[in-house]
């Protein structure tokens, strides 16, 4: 069966046709208003199949573009947690639906002494993690991630093996190394002692100090009343 457009364009063919052996100037003025109309028609049919396919196209365009959306922001990642067995060191990031994004979303680049992670938009955001001076060198080759419900698994494949890590990053262990109290055994004991007081103090609120100044001089007191007794 014909379209309307097609049944439009055969009307303005034999009207053309009709016009060309028409002698008669009435005939003719009706056959060229006739044309015209015709002509119209056409035009308007066309302009409507135009738009009709232009519409088309626009709904189909959503589901070739929906995967490359655009992230807000980046979010860093400062929560984890970490464990080790003889060959890993291993990271655990607690991330809500990272499951469900696509796994070209979830990136890890490793170097001998470093990690970052990245991925890529999750509920709308992108999470960032870099961990740099790792405690010990790492195998490039034999590290990896894991994506499990809601965690990102990075494995740090250990160049010695069978050797403990007794912090994640170097940093870490300057850090820790400066908080421990020195204790000089060839000084009086108590000196180590005093030194851990003494931080304590120093890092303490107001309460804390008075509380360490009245057990130093209820101290005092209770040397100096055994001195008199004797």
């Amino acid at each position: 069966m014909a379209s309307a457009l097609e049944e439009l364009q055969k009307d303005l063919e034999e009207v053309k046709v009709l016009l060309e052996k028409a002698t008669r100037k009435r005939v003719r003025d009706t056959l060229t208003a006739e044309k015209s109309k015709i002509e119209t028609e056409i035009k308007n049919k066309m302009q409507q199949k135009s738009q009709r396919k232009a519409e088309l196209l626009e709904n189909e365009k959503p589901a070739a573009v929906v995967a490359p959306i655009t992230t807000g922001y980046t979010v860093k990642i400062s929560n984890y947690g970490w464990d080790q067995s003889d060959k890993f060191v291993k990271i655990y990031i607690t991330l809500t639906g990272v499951h469900q994004v696509p796994t070209e979303n979830v990136q890890v680049h490793f170097t001998e002494r470093s990690f970052d992670l990245l991925v890529k938009n999750l509920n709308g955001k992108n999470y960032s993690m870099i961990v740099n001076n790792l405690l010990k060198p790492i195998s490039v080759e034999g590290s990896s991630k894991k994506v499990k419900t809601d965690t990102v698994l990075i494995l740090c494949r250990k160049k010695a093996e069978n050797t403990r890590w007794d912090y994640l990053t170097q940093v870490e262990k300057e850090c820790k190394e400066k908080e421990k109290p020195s204790y000089d055994t060839e000084t009086d004991p108590s000196e180590g002692l005093m030194n851990v007081l003494k931080k304590i103090y120093e890092d303490g609120d107001d309460d804390m100090k008075r509380t360490i100044n009245k057990a130093w001089v209820e101290s005092r007191e209770k040397q100096a009343k055994g001195d008199t007794e004797f």
